[in-house]
């Protein structure tokens, strides 16, 4: 019998982490060829090999333009195109990539790896998700499965942290995951009771993390040295590629020690800068603020303060930073959890989770002891919904195109909720909505998820006739439809169709088919 090794992949903005259970059901990171346990999320492309992780970087000072960092960043936009030697790579193929060197590394430990679970932040859209998936398909796996970041770490820390595998915590926690990694902030609120973890909400922001803590330095840094010689490093790509890495390391050093020396080269010219942490936290002020109005805003929202907060879990790398473990211990009031690893926790969660989803199969058994089975059988998770979903409907006061929501951010998952609707005219063929999730940074915005066509609808339908569309969020936080002719039970072909570009769009000049908000929503 082949086994199946219980596979978690943290796939992150800056650095990716891969980790497996163990036959006694313990978490293990897979370091990479150079013996590190952490990739950078880093793809080269010279005229011969595709070189991934520090060896890309070691190469990117000679050839800027070779290098793409942060495609996490763009995961679905699918417009999005890196051009390198005449072909075009988009955000799914880089991911891809990096996939797919990690399982190389991997797999010359356990071998073949068929299926893995991956992280993505409790924000991502669906179209983000389905990318994350397709990259872990495209990079030579079977079955993907995704979980939320947070609720990797929460499972994690119950599972693994301080000693406490196969034994119970002595209380029921209500857990609040502080999750700010290289790209993005994500926080939930956890509920951990009886074997099952249970997130009660989640927040975040998908634009903040610590590659904006490194861009205020660099823009600091380069603004001295143009200060200095009348001359800007930002206008040579060369020079930018090494103060974007050394930069990196200076932060790094900021986190660890009061002050730190950096030397910028551009042009010839060298100029020795030292930085202060007292320097540093004014540059960045308006992150860490940013920071804590978010985590503010989730608790609000959601009728809590902190003393509804048993504990306060920081995971992530740039949560190292002085600067964030301060407002963290000043919101809460509390000394922080910081038991995990920032870099690890994620994706040994993960490895957590694809060993809860194979603990009843006969696989899972050829390479766990039975006691790490049965612990693994009996622990649940439950995610929620990042995003509220709903269709397009028009406000007859106004004639515009708004969103109408049937799910609200914060729902259980898996998850699903029937809607009736009204067909418009005679012997209707076919019936069209569109799909949209809520976008939460402008309550004024969606994003389109695309047109559900249902069709072919029974002939001689008469005006009105009700259709019954259920919409769901499955265990991947993925959107499902489908569709019911009530009259004659006969189930309707319901398939989301993508337009080519899923940006946000405005409602006020939004161009969809109308639905007519009154009695039975008549499509």
């Amino acid at each position: 019998m082949a086994k199946h090794y219980a596979v978690g992949i943290d796939l992150g903005t800056t650095y990716s982490c891969i980790a497996y259970l163990n036959e006694h059901g313990k978490p293990v990171t897979i370091p990479n060829e150079e013996g590190e346990l952490s990739t950078p999320s880093a793809v080269f492309f010279d005229e011969h090999d595709i070189l991934v992780g520090n060896e890309a970087l070691r190469n990117s000072v000679l050839a800027p333009g070779r290098i793409i960092t942060q495609s996490k960043r763009f995961i679905g936009e699918t417009l999005k195109r890196w051009p390198v030697d005449g072909k075009f790579y988009t955000p799914v193929d880089i991911s891809a990539l990096i996939l797919k060197h990690l399982l190389k590394n991997a797999e010359h430990k356990l071998g073949a790896i068929d299926r893995a679970v991956i992280t993505v932040p409790a924000q991502f859209s669906d179209i983000q998700r389905q990318n994350t998936i397709e990259a872990g398909l495209k990079a030579g796996l079977d079955h993907v499965d995704i979980i939320n970041e947070p609720v990797a770490a929460a499972l994690c820390y119950v599972l693994g942290s301080e000693g406490l595998w196969f034994t119970e915590l002595a209380d029921q926690q209500r857990i609040l995951v502080f999750d700010l990694g290289g790209g993005t902030l994500d926080i939930s609120i956890v509920q951990y009771k009886e074997d099952e973890v249970k997130v009660i909400a989640s927040g975040g922001d998908l634009m903040l993390g610590g590659l904006d803590w490194n861009d205020s330095l660099i823009q600091y840094l380069c603004d001295k040295f143009d200060q200095q010689f009348r001359d800007d490093p930002r206008l040579d790509p060369v020079s930018m590629q090494q103060i974007t890495l050394d930069v990196e390391q200076l932060k790094r050093s900021l986190s660890a020690r009061q002050k730190s020396t950096i030397n910028i080269t551009h042009a010839g010219k060298k100029h020795a800068l030292e930085i202060t942490q007292t320097e540093f936290e004014k540059l960045t002020q308006h992150l860490v603020d940013r920071s804590e109005k978010v985590t503010r805003n989730l608790l609000k929202v959601n009728n809590m303060g902190w003393g509804h907060v048993d504990v306060v879990l920081s995971v992530g790398g740039s949560t190292r930073m002085p600067m964030i473990m301060n407002v963290l211990k000043k919101m809460s009031g509390r000394t922080l959890n910081s038991s995990l690893s920032p870099d690890q926790s994620i994706a040994h969660g993960a490895a957590y989770y694809a060993g809860m989803l194979l603990s009843n199969n006969d696989f899972a058994r050829a390479i766990l002891s039975s006691e790490a089975t049965a612990r693994l059988s009996r622990m649940k998770q439950q995610s929620v919904t990042a995003r509220s979903l709903g269709i397009l409907v028009r406000d007859n006061s106004n004639s515009q195109r708004v969103p109408h929501y049937l799910m609200p951010a914060n729902t259980t998952i898996p998850s699903s909720i029937t809607a009736e609707y009204g067909t418009i005219i005679p012997n209707q063929k076919r019936v069209r909505l569109n799909i949209v999730e809520s976008d939460d940074h402008a309550p004024e915005q969606y994003v389109s998820l695309g047109t559900v066509e249902i069709s072919p609808l029974p002939a001689g339908l008469p005006e009105n006739s009700p259709i019954a569309v259920t919409f769901s969020y499955d265990l991947n936080g993925r959107v499902q439809v489908a569709a019911k002719e009530i009259v004659s039970g006969k189930i309707a072909h319901a398939q989301i169709i993508r337009p080519e570009n899923l940006a946000i769009r405005e409602v006020e000049v939004s161009n969809v088919h109308e639905l007519l908000a009154q009695g039975a929503n008549q499509i």
